[in-house]
């Protein structure tokens, strides 16, 4: 009683004072997404957006997709628009290239694109070869989709990654999204874009959620094929990824942060057409290069990435020779040891960047 009265008997500006003081304020949750919910965003939209647009592929529509990606959609969209299809890639492929020139905007799911082999030639010489070959007559609007690269415990025929690939190919566009925001504005644009794209998920990025920003929730939210983000600055050494290396690149990166090395992490976004730009500027203010990817070494990402900076105007800036962290250059093993130590890790990483920093 005795603490209420001093309040009563207080002027009204001091007890608002003390009263403010007892409060304090948190700025609201960041909203949650994982990859997988960011796609299934991105695809309800652009299905809801275009009446044109519809989904095929190996259990998309009852099942709500092998990896729940195309969840609800079915439900909401229907037989005609999300579409189940047999065990043959070469014929819902074809049937979707035939649709694409038609007018309609296919997007074809692969259950992952190890399986894609069966349709390379849809992909490749039907898909990717008519705009030009038409003389710019006859657009070919599709996507492909599905998840890429090494899982978990599939072994040597389950993973395999497609960006140097399908990278290697003219009149294909090919994207690698990292996070939940990539994912969702590059499948947009992907299904936006009139030439052929090639979107390569990850399935163990599938379930992990990423901060998701408001303008990432906007259903007018693009992110530009051709286009990499650079996230995390620095100015010692320039490290480039795709997929989901990225996160291993910035882990990797804050380890070393805390003994003086600051790395510039650049996630890729677009494997083709590659933003040269930016790795060269990157290149230019640190002097030093590491790239790092899942795939294998020959011909990989990260070979073209170094030979472009050798022939471009950066390489005269490089204070040492690039390094390339890659996938082992074997067929993937089943025994999880064996696979730990054939795709890269941190560990990895970080060797890299010491190694190229000569510390």
């Amino acid at each position: 009683m005795a603490a209420v009265s001093g309040l009563v008997r207080r002027p009204l500006r001091e007890v608002s004072g003390l009263l403010k003081r007892r409060f304090h304020w948190t700025a609201p949750a960041a909203l949650q997404v994982t990859v997988r919910d960011a796609i299934n965003q991105g695809m309800d939209e652009e299905l809801e957006r275009d009446e044109k647009v519809f989904l095929l592929g190996e259990e998309v529509a009852q099942y709500d997709g092998a990896y729940k990606v195309s969840r609800g959609l079915w439900k909401k969209y229907g037989d005609k628009r999300i579409i189940d299809t047999p065990i043959s890639e070469m014929g819902f492929a074809g049937i979707a290239v035939g649709a694409a020139m038609a007018g309609l905007r296919p997007i074809c799911e692969f259950m992952t694109f190890n399986f894609s082999m069966q349709a390379i030639d849809q992909v490749i010489n039907s898909a990717a070869k008519t705009y030009y070959m038409s003389g710019g007559l006859q657009p070919v609007p599709i996507v492909f989709r599905g998840p890429n690269g090494a899982s978990a415990g599939v072994a040597a025929q389950h993973s395999q990654c497609f960006a140097a690939w399908y990278g290697h190919c003219p009149g294909l566009k090919v994207v690698s999204p990292w996070n939940s925001e990539d994912a969702k504005g590059l499948i947009k644009s992907a299904i936006r874009d009139n030439n052929p794209v090639v979107v390569l998920e990850n399935e163990l990025m599938y379930g992990v959620p990423f901060e998701f920003p408001p303008e990432a929730q906007s259903k007018d939210f693009l992110i530009p094929i051709g286009k990499a983000k650079i996230e995390r600055q620095g100015t010692h050494i320039t490290v480039v990824s795709h997929s989901r290396p990225v996160g291993h690149c910035l882990e990797a990166a804050a380890v070393l942060s805390k003994e003086g090395v600051e790395c510039e992490v650049i996630n890729m976004r677009t494997i083709r057409p590659m933003d040269m730009e930016t790795i060269e500027a990157s290149v230019m203010k640190t002097n030093h290069l590491v790239t790092v990817e899942g795939g294998w070494p020959q011909f990989g990402v990260g070979a073209e990435i170094c030979a472009r900076i050798m022939e471009g105007p950066a390489f005269n800036f490089l204070d040492a020779p690039a390094v390339r962290v890659t996938g082992a250059d074997v067929p993937m093993p089943y025994a999880k040891i064996l696979e730990d130590n054939s795709i890269p890790q941190v560990k990895d990483i970080i060797f890299a960047i010491k190694k190229t920093l000569n510390i």
